[in-house]
């Protein structure tokens, strides 16, 4: 095997290489003599199925395997002994396109190899870390807008219209071609304006009602409606008014607290105090974050792989592309050319893409199964009923699990640097913290 370097420019390499007509000879007459105990051919005991014989009826299916089996040990070979390491998966392609049996085979090999990273003293970064303590102010801020969602309702003055939001309370009674129908009446029922929680149309007629008023709505069963006897069916309504109530916040107290799942008031602004703290470190480590790499980005500068950079700049635009575009949900769309702003910063991502790669390889640091399972579950939760086939989904996916185990990683190796890095700690308010996390999505 003769392997053969023609291209050597920055980190672009190029070779040739040569597999002789007796190397593929005696590979395939080896996979043949691995293969040669388990045959069985008529007129022949198992396994004794001359070498002729088996090169007649099997050679043929043997040299694709030989052949690429030769290749990708050469191209192996080749990474261990050069120390490269690919960008991107290598181009291979067969040069001599008109080879037959008994010529030699003549590959040709190109990639981008990843840069050399140069060693950083970690130690040297100084990093500000800021740290928010819940106040009391905060506290009473969220529990608020608890009470807000925990909304209670409360009649409105006697003869005050229902408006969009209010609560109505009523009997009603529905007939389709003048027979009241299963399941299309209640008594004292709470229908709040605008919840959308009636068929569409019905909620809108009752703005305007008064308590003791009687109403009639007609409205139309959706075409998709899962009763079958009433899809498309026009329907009326009989509705007897008897309450209008406006939605007022909860008051804040022990009951309210039950609510939540808190033992008592108290509890619940522990509860929540804790729940903002975790919040306020989870925008400050972004913030923290946001300066390491900004750090890491003065300390290194190294050539990058032109493909990778193409790559993440085309992806950085059409990303951003959709984001201006939102109507346009698929890819049927014209071509999205890279802008030198993408480029910059595409040229960002990648270098510290390597970097960060490189330390948490010398670190050793791994995703642990542990780690990616509870990274599955979390995301399984945002599919209610499906957990169970989102989880299957990403088992059999190899690019979606790198997809989430490239965050994890990158957080692990940022937590490793920023052990070895000088942390200060500074004290601010909240709206201190919320600016400094404005300004990163400003970048």
């Amino acid at each position: 095997m003769q392997v053969k370097e023609t291209l050597n420019e920055g980190l672009k390499r190029g070779y040739n290489i040569t597999l002789t007509a007796a190397e593929l000879e005696a590979k395939v007459t080896e996979k043949l003599k691995e293969a040669q105990p388990d045959v069985e051919m008529k007129g022949f005991r198992k396994g004794k199925v001359p070498m002729a014989l088996l090169k007649k009826q099997f050679g043929q299916r043997v040299m694709g395997e030989a052949m690429q089996e030769a290749i990708d040990g050469a191209m192996n070979d080749h990474f261990e002994s050069s120390g490269d390491r690919p960008a991107m998966q290598p181009d291979v392609k067969m040069t001599n396109e008109d080879w037959k049996e008994g010529d030699d085979v003549e590959v040709e090999m190109s990639y981008e190899a990843l840069p050399a990273i140069p060693e950083l003293d970690l130690s040297g970064i100084e990093l500000e870390k800021l740290v928010v303590k819940a106040d009391d102010a905060s506290i009473e801020e969220a529990l608020a807008s608890l009470a807000e969602t925990a909304q209670d309702f409360k009649a409105r003055k006697k003869g005050s219209k229902a408006k969009d939001g209010d609560q109505v309370v009523m009997d009603f009674v529905g007939k389709v071609d003048g027979e009241a129908f299963e399941g299309g009446s209640a008594e004292d029922y709470p229908l709040v304006l605008g919840s959308n929680s009636f068929i569409p149309g019905f909620e809108e007629q009752l703005v305007g009602v008064k308590a003791e008023e009687e109403k009639d709505v007609t409205v139309s069963f959706p075409d998709d409606y899962q009763a079958e006897h009433l899809k498309g069916k026009e329907a009326v309504f009989a509705c007897t008014i008897k309450e209008v109530k406006e939605p007022v916040a909860a008051e804040i107290n022990d009951e309210m607290a039950t609510k939540f799942g808190a033992e008592d008031l108290a509890a619940l602004k522990v509860q929540i105090g804790e729940r903002l703290e975790a919040e306020y470190l989870g925008a400050s480590r972004a913030v923290m974050k946001r300066g390491l790499l900004d750090a890491l980005d003065k300390m290194v500068d190294f050539d990058l792989p032109p493909s990778l950079l193409e790559a993440e700049a085309g992806q950085i635009a059409h990303q951003l592309w959709h984001e201006d575009n939102p109507e346009v949900e698929g890819h049927d769309h014209p071509e999205i050319e890279a802008t030198d702003e993408h480029k910059t910063l595409a040229t960002r991502r990648v270098r510290l893409g390597l970097l960060l790669a490189e330390l948490g390889q010398k670190a050793e640091l791994e995703v642990t199964d542990a780690e990616m399972t509870q990274a599955i579950m979390n995301q399984a939760r945002q599919y209610p009923g499906q957990e169970r086939q989102f989880f299957e989904f990403v088992q059999q996916n190899q690019q979606m699990q790198q997809q989430m185990r490239a965050p994890i990683f990158e957080d692990k190796v940022v937590d490793h640097v920023v052990e070895q890095a000088k942390v200060t700690e500074k004290e601010v308010s909240k709206d201190d913290l919320q600016k400094a996390v404005e300004a990163l999505e400003d970048e």
